[in-house]
């Protein structure tokens, strides 16, 4: 049993020193390679060829520094190139050029900015030239002397009605008429008797209360034929009349203006309530704004207005007259009220209108016209005048109103930029060409 044991560790041992001469065997090798490699290269550099050697290696340095010396010089002229091709791309008009396609500049200036509220209305008549004409007698249609559309002046007739009212409204006035000449005539008859002693007191009262009752029957019938619009002239001259005239009564304009709406038919019966006519001067127009609640406290009387019409080219500036201090129920909105001129007659009654009403104003200190904003590349530039050329500036833009806008950065103050046209350039800028055009 000892000596098995014996056996199995000289094996072991030998196993181990097996191991341990493989592992020499191995670095042994390595150290070798090393050092032949570390000889070699010694051997090339050794003696005389070093100095060759150095040399060669600072031809080899030189050659790295002047390529890269050359890259560096490329790379230079590169980015010198690529800031030129940075550089916006001008183009020069002539005058004439510059007329023929619209393009028009103007110097960037400072300038006030507005700030407004948008509203809509409706042209309307205006309510204090407006006249619904009735007959104020009723009778039967004679004459139509006017129609729908007509234009009509102060003191015009109309048309012509036939009305048994207004010959007995006459024919009373005539009989009271006579009445008061023929009392009057008696009074003095029995005033002068009495103051003679010849007539007695009581027949001198009589007489003189008669003359008083005749005069208040007349003035009553006189009375009525003023509220059919009869003038004292008329009235003085009216027994000198033809009777066939007694029962004529003329419908008359009561100003110059347009009939806008006509109720009357030839030979129908007219009431003394019915409108026969409605005429309206049309030479101003309201212009009723509704203002929701929200606009309430930015719209105030005296503020300048914009209106202008949902169709057709039709802009003009008024002034809020009237704002109204009841909220509708249907609409839940109140009345603003403009007067607009209308000598054109172009505001027609009925017409839609957006309105923008100038609530604040405030100093900016460089705005341009909207018009002149154009976009390029995705950015938004502005045309400007520089070295007689026209070139595509990039901006910033700031706040705005309807017309203008301000500009924070990209142009100066004084430079003269395009306002009008300047899709024109874009266009050349974008497709090469402008007619001939001057692409520089």
């Amino acid at each position: 049993m000892d000596s098995k044991k014996q056996e199995t560790h000289e094996n072991r041992g030998r196993r181990i020193l097996a191991v341990i001469l493989v592992l020499l065997f191995i670095m042994a090798g390595i150290f070798w390679f090393q050092s032949g490699k570390k000889s070699s290269n010694t051997t090339l550099v050794s003696g005389g060829d070093l100095e060759s050697y150095n040399e060669e290696a600072n031809h080899r340095e030189g050659e790295a520094d002047h390529d890269d010396h050359d890259d560096e010089d490329t790379h230079g002229a590169k980015d010198e190139h690529d800031d030129h091709d940075d550089e916006a791309e001008g183009i020069k008009l002539s005058e004439a050029e510059m007329d023929e396609f619209g393009i028009k500049l103007a110097p960037a200036s400072s300038g006030k900015l507005y700030r407004s509220v948008s509203l809509t209305g409706e042209v309307r008549p205006n309510g204090d030239r407006l006249a619904h004409l009735v007959p104020r007698v009723s009778g039967v249609v004679r004459k139509v002397l006017k129609g729908l559309g007509h234009r009509v002046k102060k003191g015009e007739v109309m048309a012509v009605l036939d009305s048994r009212e207004l010959s007995d409204s006459k024919a009373t006035f005539l009989a009271a008429s006579e009445r008061v000449a023929l009392a009057k005539s008696n009074f003095e008859r029995e005033e002068a008797l009495f103051q003679k002693k010849i007539s007695s007191e009581q027949e001198y009262l009589e007489a003189k209360q008669i003359l008083a009752e005749t005069r208040i029957e007349r003035r009553s019938a006189e009375q009525k034929l003023h509220a059919l619009g009869f003038s004292n002239r008329y009235l003085d001259e009216l027994p000198n009349h033809p009777e066939e005239s007694f029962t004529q009564y003329h419908i008359i304009a009561p100003f110059s203006g347009t009939v806008i709406e006509k109720h009357i038919t030839l030979g129908e019966f007219l009431k003394d309530d019915a409108d026969a006519f409605i005429i309206a001067d049309l030479s101003s127009v309201w212009v009723d704004l509704s203002v929701y609640q929200k606009d309430l406290p930015l719209v105030a009387e005296g503020q300048s207005v914009v209106v202008e019409a949902t169709q057709g080219n039709i802009k003009m500036t008024g002034t809020v007259l009237y704002l109204g201090s009841v909220i509708g129920e249907a609409t839940r909105t109140a009345l603003a009220r403009i007067v607009l001129p209308n000598k054109d007659g172009q505001w027609r009654p009925g017409l839609f209108v957006n309105a923008k009403i100038a609530v604040d104003e405030f100093e900016v200190n460089l705005v341009v016209p909207k018009s002149g904003l154009q976009k390029l590349e995705d950015g938004t530039v502005l045309f400007v005048l520089s070295d007689g050329e026209l070139r595509p500036r990039p901006v910033k833009l700031g706040r705005s109103d309807d017309q203008q806008i301000e500009i924070i950065e990209g142009i100066n103050l004084g430079d003269e930029v395009v306002v009008e046209g300047g899709f024109t350039l874009r266009a050349q800028l974008e497709k090469g060409n402008l007619g001939d055009g001057h692409n520089h």
